[in-house]
């Protein structure tokens, strides 16, 4: 007895050693080190070997720590992720740094600060998501690897550790489709151009903007397979597509017994093909597509799958809705049994008067809870979550959308961001709120509001931000000036005061198709401040040159902020022309409507000295994409087409992802500006109408021209910041101080 007890005491003590080692391994497995010592090269490559990157044990949410020791700086973390918050947080709390998409400072102190004691931080959030659909085209359309790999980088400094990854994702199609016997004549008309993968994924359209080369799917499917490895060697969970029943339009020809339906974008696109989830065909694709991507770029288990994106069902019938629903995991879980659904809320916000309590409810009830997760599209500005009992039970993510179509325009709503996720994390009735997210349609804008977003990441309490706004400008000018002082109380209480009275930020009326009212189809010109009241800030940013001037997010800061004090004085300035055009006043319209013209040019001129707000770029990336001649041209027709008509000549989304960007000021809205003048002005001379009709039609071809036009643009900024700001606050400062009164 003796021996077999002791035998079983040795198999005992094996056994639990062997449950160490193994659970040792797999702690060491979630800190990919080589990885992470590879992001802090490639984000300090002068200062790298000052740091070093530790396994910290722990289950849960993630965590970091931070001390020195022995002269070096211990960055642990419980996955990559975590580590390179770790180093974030050591950049902007010691170093005071900073990583923005517009504006870097990396001036680290000879002597590194040293942590005197060991800090540590946990999230209170399972999940960091990132990405929205139209984020991959309105600013993602063209990146290569270079600018993919930075992006990573970002994200990871920023605690994300959730992104959307729908790169590559049509050459899983065309895989599928090849397999079932589809030629690729048959799918020239259901791939379209790579400016509008966004809608194609989501069913809105078919085509538009193709035929799309081979070349292109087989470049970014290795495209994605870099993406995706990075993502994952830094301890990130991505989320791939799966199949909503979105079908080429040659696919009753190959299944002509198949239950289709045709449904409308309405957007000036032709039907798009639905196959019925009743049909069996859909499960089986729906498991074909998922095994294919499976194969070529791995999972995760996570799938974005949104069914009516802008699109009402045929019906408001809860029992369709919730068989509809369950196909639609089903489709997932066959081919993946751990699959969880992750469904942008965007239908919910959008289509209110469709998606009520038991629409929503039904729709969400089908899948089971631990297999769903709920993105609240836009919290920020409408919280879905607290008219649908937080989704019904379902875990879901508190996201800020902030930008929409890429539009330039200082925005943002500062107060939500900053106590939003906190808050409704505190609140019972939140139930099973597991994440915060970014969801933005484009970025390379406003870094400030993206830098507070994910300020939230590593605390469960609202972010002071008249407190926040002081470290903001340490981190970002090197120091805190009076002077910047002034106008960050100025920007946070003026564009950075979000409210209600508008969805997103004022536009131009320089970007509007021309007109004689104030607004056109897609551009906002109503403000949430009084104009007059920015000013201030722009008098303290000049003041505040002498001091900040070598920084680059100073300078970055100092132009957008002058870009929208003119983007602004366009309005006031367009009422005086349409006065003198109205009153008959020749004299009086050639004068105003030529101070129009050179404020255009002036802020052209302004812009062109950053990258930020240079077209070149964006066209150039596009034509770098193509393998030939033809290649190159279709890629810049897609990249002109989107930010000005987006669709055809006769587009209704026209001006709907208008950019404030040099060469676009100067050859396409100061031309139109030019052309609608020489209208009105010929209309006083003859003492006649203007025909406006034809104006719009006329104006829509010629806009049509410049989309298939090949003029290159610059791809570096040229002249100093510093000295146009001057130039123009002295040439305008009083002119729209008057204005104003």
């Amino acid at each position: 007895m003796k021996k077999d007890n002791l035998s079983c005491c040795l198999k005992f003590i094996v056994i639990f050693l062997l449950t160490v080692v193994v659970s040792n391994a797999t702690v060491t497995a979630q800190v990919n080190i080589p990885a992470s010592n590879a992001l802090i090269k490639r984000v300090i490559p002068q200062r790298a070997s000052s740091f070093v990157v530790e396994q910290l044990p722990g289950a849960g949410k993630d965590a970091f720590e931070i001390e020195s020791r022995n002269g070096k700086i211990i960055l642990r973390g419980t996955n990559g992720v975590a580590v390179a918050s770790a180093l974030y947080e050591y950049l902007t709390n010691y170093a005071h740094c900073q990583v923005t998409w517009n504006g870097v400072n990396l001036n680290l102190p000879a002597k590194l600060p040293v942590a005197k004691t060991r800090v540590h931080k946990k999230t209170p959030y399972q999940y960091r998501y990132y990405l929205n659909y139209c984020t991959f085209n309105y600013s993602m359309s063209w990146w290569d690897w270079a600018r993919w790999q930075k992006e990573i980088d970002w994200m990871a400094l920023h605690g994300i550790n959730m992104p959307l990854a729908l790169t590559g994702q049509e050459y899983t199609w065309y895989e599928v489709y090849k397999s079932m016997g589809f030629s690729d004549a048959d799918l020239n008309e259901f791939f379209c151009g790579p400016a509008y993968f966004s809608w194609f994924w989501m069913g809105n359209l078919d085509g538009w903007g193709g035929p799309l080369p081979l070349s292109w799917m087989q470049s970014h499917r290795d495209l994605q397979q870099q993406i995706l490895q990075r993502e994952r060697d830094l301890g990130m969970k991505p989320i791939l597509q799966s199949f909503t029943g979105h079908v080429p339009p040659s696919f009753q020809k190959h299944f002509p017994a198949s239950k289709l339906k045709t449904t409308n974008w309405k957007n000036g696109f032709a039907d798009t093909y639905i196959l019925d989830t009743e049909d069996p065909l859909f499960a089986e694709i729906g498991r074909k597509f998922i095994e294919t991507q499976t194969r070529l770029y791995g999972t995760d288990h996570l799938y974005s799958a949104d069914t009516f994106n802008e699109n009402e069902p045929p019906t408001n019938d809860t029992t369709y809705l919730s068989a509809l629903s369950s196909r639609v995991y089903q489709a997932m879980s066959n081919a993946d049994p751990k699959a969880t659904w992750v469904m942008q809320g965007w239908l919910f916000y959008s289509d209110r008067k469709f998606w009520n309590a038991p629409q929503i409810k039904a729709l969400l009830d089908a899948v089971p809870n631990e297999h769903m997760i709920i993105l609240d599209l836009a919290a920020e500005i409408e919280p879905v979550w607290k008219r649908t009992d937080a989704f019904y039970g379902k875990p879901w993510i508190w996201n800020m959308l902030h930008n929409f179509g890429g539009n330039i325009v200082l925005f943002g709503r500062m107060n939500e961001v900053a106590a939003g996720p906190a808050t409704a994390l505190k609140d019972p009735k939140s139930k099973q709120l597991e994440g915060i997210g970014l969801t933005m349609e484009a970025i390379e804008q406003n870094p400030v509001l993206y830098e507070l977003m994910t300020a939230n990441t590593w605390r469960d309490k609202p972010i002071n931000p008249d407190e926040w706004i002081k470290q903001y400008q340490l981190n970002r000018y090197g120091h805190i000036n009076k002077y910047t002082e002034q106008a960050w109380k100025v920007l946070r209480n003026t564009v950075y005061s979000g409210g209600h009275i508008i969805r997103d930020g004022s536009e131009s009326i320089i970007t509007g198709r021309p007109t004689l009212d104030s607004i056109t189809v897609w551009t906002r010109t109503t403000f949430n401040y009084k104009p007059k009241e920015l000013l201030p800030a722009w008098d303290a940013m000049i003041k505040a040159v002498s001091a900040c001037g070598n920084s680059d997010g100073f300078r970055y800061d100092l132009v957008d902020v002058t870009r929208q004090v003119l983007a602004n004085y366009a309005l006031p300035l367009q009422s005086r022309w349409v006065n003198a055009y109205r009153q008959k006043n020749i004299a009086g319209f050639k004068k105003y409507s030529g101070e129009y013209l050179r404020l255009i040019s002036d802020m052209d001129a302004l812009l062109a000295t950053r990258k930020d707000f240079l077209l070149g770029p964006w066209l150039a990336d596009a034509r770098n994409q193509g393998y030939t001649a033809n290649e190159k041209d279709l890629y810049e027709r897609n990249a002109r087409d989107l930010v000005t008509l987006w669709g055809d000549a006769n587009s209704p989304l026209h001006e709907y992802s208008c950019r404030q960007w040099s060469g676009l000021l100067n050859d396409f809205y100061k031309v139109r500006w030019e052309k609608f003048f020489t209208l009105l002005e010929d209309a006083l001379q003859q003492s006649k109408e203007a025909d406006f009709k034809n104006f719009d039609h006329s104006i829509s071809q010629w806009e049509w021209q410049w989309v298939n036009s090949h003029k290159s643009y610059p791809l570096q900024a040229s002249g100093s910041s510093v000295n146009q700001a001057n130039i123009i606050y002295n040439k305008y400062r009083k002119l729209i101080g008057e204005a104003y009164q």
